[in-house]
């Protein structure tokens, strides 16, 4: 645990103490760099659309504008594009100081921006009448997701990557007890994936464990909620 002196909002220093990730292997850190990346929270709620239309096709077939192709691309646009593009303009603009967000000050904007994106994505999936009761729930999961982080960031720098790998794993829980086939081999993947991505933010972040278990359970309580709400 380090300390640096920073402006409050009376124009008087405090003393902000901040965690310094441990010096780990080169090898360790790049793997963690590596699943951060690769399971970014831009990134998951593509991939659990993707693995919805793998195993449930046949929801996504019937009218021209639900189909595998159509549903993905959008999600791409709404969960990963959009809000990329949104924190890129932030920087450019000097809102932000970095595309990392280290700061919890620098991620409100962010995650505004997300809610507004995330809202639009479940209020389309909702309107849709073709649409899969369960993208309707994990959209809304999405949304309110992005809400429970922006409350807690009020009182910490809660994990993003937590917060997402909460929503993918709940999400797949309850899938698994909705559907006929043994699910059981994707769930033990899903728990191992969220295990990996939170263990890496642990590495190579300034994170503390308490941040990332809350930011894990915000996201499963999302999802929870999202799945007594949404039809």
């Amino acid at each position: 645990m380090s300390a640096r002196w920073v402006v409050n909002d009376q124009s008087g220093l405090q003393k902000l103490n901040e965690r310094q990730p441990q010096a780990y292997p080169g090898a360790i850190r790049l793997a963690a760099h590596f699943f951060s990346f690769i399971f970014h929270p831009l990134f998951i709620p593509v991939y659990v659309i993707v693995f919805i239309s793998y195993l449930q096709p046949y929801a996504f077939s019937g009218i021209i504008t639900n189909t595998i192709f159509f549903v993905i691309a959008r999600s791409v646009l709404i969960y990963t594009f959009f809000p990329a593009v949104t924190v890129l303009l932030l920087k450019g603009l000097g809102f932000i100081n970095s595309i990392f967000l280290r700061s919890q000050k620098e991620r409100i904007v962010p995650f505004m921006a997300c809610i507004i994106w995330y809202f639009w994505a479940w209020h389309v999936n909702r309107n849709l009448s073709d649409t899969l009761p369960a993208l309707v729930s994990f959209s809304l999961a999405v949304f309110l997701t992005a809400c429970f982080g922006l409350l807690a960031n009020i009182y910490m720098k809660v994990s993003m990557h937590a917060l997402a790998a909460g929503v993918m794993s709940c999400f797949v829980l309850f899938f698994s007890f909705s559907e006929s086939i043994n699910l059981s081999l994707y769930l033990s993947v899903c728990l191992l994936i969220a295990g990996i991505v939170c263990t890496s933010r642990l590495l190579v972040s300034d994170h503390t464990p308490k941040e990332i278990y809350a930011g894990f359970l915000l996201g499963v309580l999302a999802q929870g909620i999202a799945l007594l709400v949404a039809p």
